[in-house]
């Protein structure tokens, strides 16, 4: 397991560039919302820590982590410097998880394709809840904090 021994919340701030000049975009799924509120509120702490102006920080919600590729897409022509899509889909009984999970991961790489604003790929794909509690601020840390400093970092890059 890739997080079986990373908090995903440990970053060295003296690696990552200033974000207080980006604009960033987040857009959020309401599906599976106690989980995406807290990467939600992982990846805006940690764009607040880095320098993130609050004024700098749009957030969008949209139904479910399908419609993360349409939001991402909008969010896009708001100017914003990066675009954060959070999500969490959970393992049920039918293929629905297989075609959403690769819909949407199919769907992030083409914006990143296409783009010139990168797109940061924010969704829990668990087997079952107790993965998503441990990776949206639970023992694992928060994937939504992992994914604000890889955003910070991309603006970066994209400005290069």
């Amino acid at each position: 397991m890739a997080t079986a021994n990373h908090n995903l919340s440990n970053y060295d701030k003296t690696t990552i560039p200033n974000a207080k000049d980006f604009r960033f975009g987040i857009v959020v799924s309401e599906w599976n919302d106690k989980f995406t509120n807290g990467l939600f509120k992982g990846a805006y702490d940690a764009l607040i820590d880095c320098g993130a102006q609050p004024e700098n920080i749009i957030k969008w919600d949209v139904p479910g982590s399908f419609e993360l590729i349409y939001g991402s897409k909008k969010m896009i022509e708001q100017n914003v410097d990066v675009v954060i899509a959070i999500g969490c889909v959970i393992q049920g009984e039918t293929k629905h998880f297989d075609f959403v999970c690769e819909g949407v991961t199919q769907g992030i790489k083409d914006l990143n394709v296409t783009s010139n604003t990168p797109v940061i790929f924010c969704l829990l794909t668990d087997n079952n809840e107790q993965q998503s509690i441990d990776r949206s601020g639970g023992k694992h840390g928060n994937k939504g904090t992992e994914a604000a400093i890889a955003a910070i970092k991309m603006a970066e890059l994209s400005k290069r």
